[in-house]
């Protein structure tokens, strides 16, 4: 058998085995991975600055808090989301116990990503492991050093064979997708989440895809351009582009292009100084293949702001183009690099019309004080998520469901997200085998034909017998 299958196989054993359904259990388990990620900062940080020049500063923020946020939820709401979730009663199931039940799926196949190579692999896996399941990790080989230390970490603290973790690239991936799984968590690009919708597809298997896309960015005139462009320029040039949610374009009116420009510029200089090359905060492609995509984007194009670039280093300088066309093959692709395309509109309307042209974005960011031209946009437009007057941050709050629509992805997690998307929601009724008379009329009615009346009179009077508060019931639902 295949290392891949092995592991399948070894999960699925495990969780039939029944010992992750008990709360101590999953419990024990997320105290151990909260454990691992404070015991190994130092480590995961090395890794990262090796796979992405990410900074030090930057691998808490944008890596490790958020899944320590979740894990401390996840610990301090377990009990209240796993117990059965009362609903409401019909006339005809006053007495009986009825409710949803989130039950455990079973084994779920997380296809971690390579540009937050812990936080889009863990935080997953906290659902997961929430929720009562088994889950396979399979972590992208893109990030070599996070992956490997992944694959070391995760058994030394975890129960290896509920999470194992299978190391790989292509043909490992495929491998695992042609397995049978009880949900399949994926998050990259739009061309591969197809391909793994399409092998889920064999073997009905529920999916969530975390997939990215151009995430536009509307900067209306009436806003402060300074704010807005210290704002737009974090959240595009952080972890050097790359990614998911990332501002893809800037679109604004040809009357504030000059200054948006001048105060990105003064921006970078306060970020990462004259030479971002050998600025410590400011990242690097994470591989050759991806540098030469980002640079052939950029061809036919005299940048505004940055442009150079080193093949052997695998840099390339915050970029900013302007007046793109939007028929250019810089609007089709996602960019998921450090270069910002300036396009025009003549006004809000004209954004909205240009926004909805398009794929729905995994993310819309609006930069405006009119709440008009606010309401205007949350209206009349759709994205998986949106924010006004900053970018990235409704990442950073797991009360909030962060995920796609459309080309987007779909399904959604953080938090309690997380856990009811890797639950099954049972619906439960309990009776009891006494009270007939109650349910006589789902019996006897289609033969001795008795009226509607006649059935509310014997359904109301054995609720009278032993209801004591007064129940309105209305003739029109029997």
């Amino acid at each position: 058998l295949s290392r891949e299958r092995q592991a399948n196989i070894r999960a699925r054993q495990a969780f039939l085995s029944g010992r992750a359904r008990p709360l101590e259990f999953r419990l024990q388990q997320l105290h151990a991975l909260m454990k691992m990620i404070k015991e190994r900062e130092s480590d995961i940080a090395t890794a990262l600055k090796q796979d992405l020049n990410r900074s030090q500063y930057d691998t808490p923020l944008l890596e490790l808090t958020g899944l320590e946020n979740d894990i401390k939820m996840a610990i301090n709401k377990l009990a209240v989301w796993a117990a059965p979730r009362p609903v409401e009663r019909s006339v005809l199931t006053l007495r009986d116990q009825v409710y949803v039940q989130p039950q455990p799926l079973g084994v779920v196949l997380i296809i971690g990503a390579w540009n937050y190579p812990w936080a889009l692999t863990l935080g997953p896996l906290i659902g997961a492991i929430a929720a009562g399941n088994a889950a396979v990790v399979k972590p992208s080989e893109l990030s070599e050093c996070s992956s490997l230390l992944l694959r070391a970490l995760l058994p030394r603290y975890l129960d290896k064979d509920l999470y194992p973790v299978v190391p790989g690239g292509v043909s490992e991936t495929q491998e695992l997708l042609r397995q049978r799984w009880e949900h399949i968590f994926y998050t990259g690009s739009s061309s591969v989440g197809r391909l793994v919708m399409e092998a889920a597809a064999a073997h009905l298997t529920p999916v969530t895809l975390e997939l990215g896309g151009k995430s536009p960015c509307y900067v209306h005139p009436d806003c402060n351009i300074r704010v807005a462009a210290r704002r737009i320029t974090w959240g595009k040039f952080v972890n050097c582009g790359q990614t998911c949610i990332a501002p893809d374009y800037v679109l604004c009116d040809p009357s504030v292009q000059n200054q948006l420009i001048e105060c990105i510029r003064l921006t970078l200089l306060e970020f990462y100084g004259a030479d971002p090359k050998s600025s410590p905060d400011y990242g690097r492609i994470i591989n050759q293949r991806h540098f030469n995509r980002i640079m052939s984007l950029m061809e036919g194009y005299t940048p505004v702001i940055g442009g150079q670039s080193d093949a052997s280093q695998r840099y390339i300088a915050p970029t900013v183009l302007r007046d793109v066309p939007p028929q250019s093959r810089l609007m089709q692709e996602e960019i998921f690099g450090p270069v910002l395309p300036l396009v025009a509109v003549s006004d809000i309307d004209d954004a909205i019309r240009f926004i909805n042209e398009r794929e729905k974005p995994l993310a819309l960011y609006v930069f405006c004080t009119d709440q008009k031209g606010i309401d205007k946009m949350l209206e009349e437009t759709s994205s998986g998520g949106i924010l006004i007057n900053d970018v990235l941050m409704h990442y950073t709050l797991n009360s909030l469901p962060f995920g796609g629509v459309g080309q987007s992805g779909m399904g959604r997690y953080h938090g309690k997200h997380s856990f009811d998307q890797l639950s099954h929601h049972r619906s439960c009724l309990v009776r009891s085998l006494t009270m007939e008379s109650v349910h006589l009329s789902r019996h006897v009615a289609p033969h001795f034909h008795l009226g509607r009346h006649l059935v509310l009179v014997l359904v109301w009077s054995q609720i009278s017998s032993t209801v004591q508060s007064p129940v309105r019931v209305s003739c029109g639902s029997l």
